[in-house]
């Protein structure tokens, strides 16, 4: 599944630009409430209304058609304005700038921004090119939204809106823009918060919900800045509960671990939307919309908020430290399906998450976790079997991997012990484990991306790293350039190369596997991104070079011709 991330971005040159948010000061809650005589405002209230009217209907049913109740329609009407006088004053417009010149691509957001509102005339340039005859480095300009934290000036948004910004300004539901500083961020929440320095008596901090509370069925009303329109509000339910995402986008641009007990709505949410809230009826916030899934790359009626339990863990630390630690187990695993139940000798409706891989010296490890240690041939393909089944962690059921990610991530924290109930040949065992801090990444998060103009080979690509020689079932300390991705009609792709076909979990870490790994270039061995980097930047258009490539453990070659991006 491809999750599209909301941020907007299109490439400008260095003219700062702000995306004013011109909304007249709105009337208080109280005084829309007095003018709304004899309503129930709450969405069970309404629904006791329309209840009472379905009663009353059928007792008195004549064949004719049902006429809509105006104090029905009035009551749910009333309940949404409210919901928008609440929450909109809280919710606000951020704009980034990103130096373009300076990396090797930007991140693949849907909807590029055509045109920018407060960009001067002609400033706006298609694909990152500067204009002609000039210098210098030109910038890319993202979109998205936020929303008041507390009274000191912070504000929350995704951490994809603003990594790598250079520049950040915030703009009020009022259109007061100001600079602002950013305090911290949490990539695996896609989290973070920023500064502005304004009076407490202008900040109107959010009302956060109770996460218990949230149900599918319920109300959701997202708030937030689609393709720059400010202050927009859209309506939906909750779709479903207890969703999996990827941190980030890209899969193919580094580790990435999953976000669990992601809120699914159908709101309308759209490029922009990142950052923005998601509420309930009494306007207060659910979760941060974050993502969309959609084969047209906007609204299509699948979208995705990171819940408010996360939040409230997450930022808070944010605030106080600069980042935050994640809870770290040290396994990879996959649920427990009934083929690999048959396979291990286990009932058919055995549920759990089957260990694949314990990380050496990780806590797992520490606690003497036992990985797969055979494999099954299932359908025609090798899995891995025998390990520990995780069947429970402290008495809460485990189902599958994903419940185990979500029981660490909102019911844990680092140095805490935690009781694993595990099956192992058969027979159920307790094990006790000290949870850790999850590691910082070993792997480089930037792939290997050509610009226009340069010379192309066409490939996504990231450095090797431990435990990615392990699951391709190579020595630890291989070195090279893992092939990732290899992009059509490109020259990597006529001379044969072979990117990645699966995709492996690591404790939650989506990562890429099974591509052809470059060792060589032209003689020159590779170890990093940034030495294949350079000899790029050196080689000329057309020029043909010999690849040296470990494929499937053996060493080939492979001979390519160079060309000029251009798209």
């Amino acid at each position: 599944m491809k999750y599209r991330y909301l941020a907007i971005i299109s490439l400008v040159l260095l003219t700062a630009v702000v995306l004013s948010a011109c909304i007249p000061q709105l009337t208080t809650l109280s005084q829309r409430a007095a003018n709304v005589l004899d309503t129930q405002l709450s969405v069970e209230g309404v629904t006791s209304k329309a209840e009472r009217i379905t009663e009353d209907s059928n007792d008195n049913y004549s064949g004719a058609p049902a006429t809509p109740d105006p104090g029905l329609l009035a009551a749910y009407q009333s309940a949404l304005e409210q919901v928008y006088t609440k929450v909109n004053p809280q919710v606000v417009n951020i704009t980034v700038l990103v130096d373009h010149s300076s990396v090797s691509g930007m991140p693949e957001i849907p909807f590029d921004l055509p045109e920018i509102p407060g960009l001067p005339e002609g400033q706006g340039l298609p694909d990152g090119q500067d204009a002609p005859g000039s210098e210098g480095p030109f910038y890319g300009a993202g979109a998205g939204s936020g929303f008041v934290w507390d009274k000191q000036g912070h504000i929350v948004t995704n951490n994809h809106v603003v990594a790598g910004a250079e520049k950040i300004d915030v703009t009020f539901h009022d259109g007061l823009a100001l600079s602002a500083d950013l305090v911290g961020a949490d990539p695996d929440s896609d989290l973070a918060v920023l500064k502005v320095d304004l009076p407490a008596a202008q900040l109107f901090p959010v009302e956060l919900a109770d996460e218990d509370q949230i149900r599918v069925g319920q109300l959701a009303i997202a708030i937030g800045n689609p393709f720059g329109l400010e202050g927009t509000m859209t309506v939906g339910i909750v779709s479903a509960l207890g969703r999996t995402l990827p941190a980030s986008e890209g899969i193919l641009a580094g580790p990435v671990y999953s976000i669990p007990e992601i809120i699914q709505t159908d709101a309308p949410i759209n490029p922009g939307n990142s950052g923005g809230v998601l509420t309930n009826s009494d306007g207060q916030v659910t979760g941060v919309t974050t993502a969309i899934e959609s084969p047209i790359r906007a609204n299509a009626g699948i979208g995705f908020a990171i819940p408010v339990s996360i939040v409230k863990n997450v930022v808070p630390a944010l605030i106080e430290e600069g980042h935050y630690e994640h809870s770290y187990l040290g396994i990879s695993g996959l649920e427990l399906t009934p083929d690999l139940a048959e396979a291990m000798d286990l009932e058919q409706g055995q549920r759990g998450a089957l260990v694949a891989e314990v990380v050496p010296g990780g806590p797992a490890d520490k606690a003497g976790l036992r990985r797969s240690d055979r494999l099954a041939e299932i359908y025609g393909q090798e899995v891995n079997v025998g390990g520990d089944v995780i069947v429970a962690i402290d008495g809460q059921s485990v189902r599958d991997m994903d419940d185990l990610i979500a029981y660490l991530t909102t019911e844990t924290i680092v140095g805490q012990e935690i009781t694993l109930t595990v099956l192992r040949d058969g027979k159920e065992k307790t094990i006790d484990v000290t949870l850790e801090a999850r590691p910082a990444p070993q792997i480089v998060e930037e792939p290997l991306r050509q610009e226009r103009g340069s010379v192309w080979m066409g490939i996504l690509a990231r450095e090797m790293a431990p435990e990615i020689a392990e699951a391709m079932q190579l020595p630890n300390d291989q070195q090279g350039i893992l092939v990732i991705q290899v992009e059509a009609d490109s020259p990597a792709d006529a001379a044969g190369l072979l990117g990645g076909d699966q995709i492996l979990d690591l404790a939650g870490e989506k990562i890429i596997v099974g591509g052809d790994v470059i060792t060589e270039f032209d003689g020159d061995t590779i170890t990093n991104i940034h030495q294949l980097r350079q000899l790029l930047v050196n080689a000329e258009i057309d020029q043909e070079v010999k690849l040296t490539v470990l494929r499937s453990g053996e060493l080939i070659e492979v001979t390519l011709t160079l060309a000029e991006r251009l798209g």
